[in-house]
């Protein structure tokens, strides 16, 4: 059966097919990097082209199957926190679906983020921007997939659309070997390809790893994964005895989409290489990506489908039975590929210099509260405009509060003696007993451009100092009325101010209290401009002596 290809990429859809014994009429991939890649490999006549603007009398007749991946950057969540423009994402669905009815396969598929199943299911209904296909879906499903269920070593979901036997499909997932990261890292190590028939050993391209990161990459990539002020916690390093996170097409050696391990070899930390990443993605050993950078193979990798499980939409809609399926694993994938001579790139390794404005946005330990409730260190504001900020409210609305002295003295006129004396006596202590020698330095330090006082070394003294207060039990017997009353001022200080998250706050009086003076302590320090400092400890020496 004869097969076009649209969005194609590098040919994550190609070659699985080709592995079901199918012929590609057709591909067409606007960047070119990604075409000549596909062409190089697979020897696909490949259109270098914008499909949104392709002629449909220029396509192939004849043609059984439509097959694609629509571009996903504006409906995934990735994408400036999902709020892509969905509008414009759906002209390359609508153009897919446009080929489709032109043609008239005997099928079609297509694959997506998990978004686009919902953003379908409403477009397709009278009065939707797809209404005029919703034939087209007679005889079709929407779904959403996990790859890791179908032999790909990566937990990566994904909206497959079609009008093909999907129980067919997943009855594939019961037979499917289930590799993991390690099986990958270890395979590849030994010269061998990790998916497919096993050879023998040989040089595998793109498989040098980079060097390991540094003190400071790896605290970054630990504070983003394990303790990320708003998402989830995920493990640090990733663990290699079980299927990979979702390989992404864009990272660096310091974000949160990093994969890392901890190398067997050598013990240390370092990122995946690019043949591990492409192997995650199920792409052959001797599959070469042209890419003339590293991120540039990057992109491609992350762009694509994994043809192990295109292998098997392909086997679903010839309708092979489980019980008569190849596994990739006794498959020869090299036989359905040309031999393509690779480019190599060098590795990406650790950062001399950064920008002179490089962003610093990490959450104070101790102070980290889940659900995007933090005490953070940040100039987000500005290169010159470190700070510490009190974050807080729910999925819709998050407040920020940059703490002074006067706002505490202020949040404490009406209290208790007790409390304005446990107040008082505790920012004393931070004045007296605190070392913060270097904070002028925090941008050069941070941009690789001096020495001094690291940023991250300043939260952990931060976070210390909370500890410390929190375990001289002084706090833990304070009038928890009075303390709520003080929290409650100091974070909605006048009648407008909007009162969100209370429910949250009520559980962490303690800690937001104790936060907020070490919060107005530092960014006292930090601003020479705000208050002289002898005037600051004059307002607490006063609160002292009235307590």
């Amino acid at each position: 059966m004869r097969v076009i290809d649209l969005y194609a990429g590098v040919g994550g859809w190609a070659v699985g097919f080709k592995l079901a014994g199918f012929e590609i009429a057709q591909s067409y991939e606007w960047w070119q990097p990604a075409a000549s890649t596909h062409r190089a490999n697979s020897s696909s006549e490949v259109t270098v082209a914008d499909i949104r603007t392709l002629d449909l009398n220029s396509l192939p007749q004849n043609i059984d199957i439509v097959i694609g991946s629509p571009p996903c950057t504006q409906f995934s969540y990735s994408n400036r926190g999902g709020s892509g423009d969905v509008t414009d994402g759906l002209i390359d669905l609508e153009r897919f679906l446009a080929v489709v009815e032109y043609l008239k396969p005997k099928a079609w598929a297509f694959e997506n983020v998990p978004r686009v199943k919902r953003v379908l299911e409403h477009e397709l209904l009278p009065g939707g921007s797809l209404e005029k296909y919703a034939h087209l879906f007679g005889d079709a499903n929407i779904e959403i997939f996990d790859m890791a269920e179908f032999g790909v070593p990566q937990r990566r979901k994904r909206c497959i659309a079609g009008n093909f036997d999907f129980e067919l499909l997943k009855s594939y997932s019961t037979i499917s070997s289930k590799p993991t990261l390690g099986d990958v890292v270890d395979g590849l190590a030994e010269g061998r390809d990790p998916i497919y028939m096993a050879s023998v050993q040989q040089d595998i391209l793109d498989n040098e790893p980079e060097e390991p990161l540094n003190w400071e990459e790896e605290r970054f990539n630990r504070d983003m994964k394990v303790a990320h002020p708003v998402y989830n916690g995920m493990p640090f390093p990733d663990p290699l005895d079980r299927s990979s996170r979702t390989v992404t097409a864009t990272c660096t050696r310091v974000s949160r989409e990093s994969l890392v391990i901890l190398d067997p070899s050598n013990n240390r930390y370092r990122r995946l290489s690019v043949r591990e990443r492409a192997s995650l993605q199920s792409f052959p050993v001797n599959f070469q990506f042209l890419g003339k950078s590293h991120a540039e193979k990057l992109k491609m990798i992350g762009n694509a489908i994994p043809p192990a499980f295109t292998y098997l939409v392909g086997e679903a809609i010839k309708g092979t039975l489980k019980d008569q399926l190849s596994l990739p694993a006794t498959i020869n994938a090299a036989t359905v590929l040309t031999e393509a001579s690779g480019i190599k790139t060098k590795p990406d390794n650790s950062g001399r210099t950064y920008p002179a404005s490089r962003r610093f946005r990490f959450s104070i330990p101790n102070l980290r509260f889940k659900s995007g409730t933090r005490f953070e260190l940040s100039n987000i504001d500005g290169p010159d405009a470190w700070g510490v900020g009190f974050y807080f409210g729910d999925s819709k609305r998050i407040h920020r509060r940059d703490f002074t002295v006067e706002a505490i003295e202020t949040a404490t006129s009406q209290s208790a003696a007790e409390l304005r004396n446990l107040i008082a006596s505790t920012y004393l202590e931070l004045e007296t007993d605190t070392n913060l020698e270097g904070l002028d330095s925090l941008q050069d330090v941070w941009s690789h451009r001096g020495k001094g006082l690291h940023p991250f070394d300043l939260t952990d003294n931060l976070g210390d100092i909370v500890e410390r207060t929190l375990a001289s039990g002084s706090w833990q017997e304070a009038d928890s009325v009075a303390l709520r009353e003080f929290v409650l001022n100091l974070l909605f200080p006048t009648p407008k101010s909007e009162r969100i998250a209370e429910q949250k706050i009520s559980k962490f009086l303690v800690e937001i209290a104790i936060g907020a003076i070490v919060a107005a302590f530092l960014n006292g320090k930090l601003s020479d401009t705000r208050e002289p400092r002898s005037r600051r400890t004059k307002l607490f020496e006063k609160m002292e002596r009235h307590a």
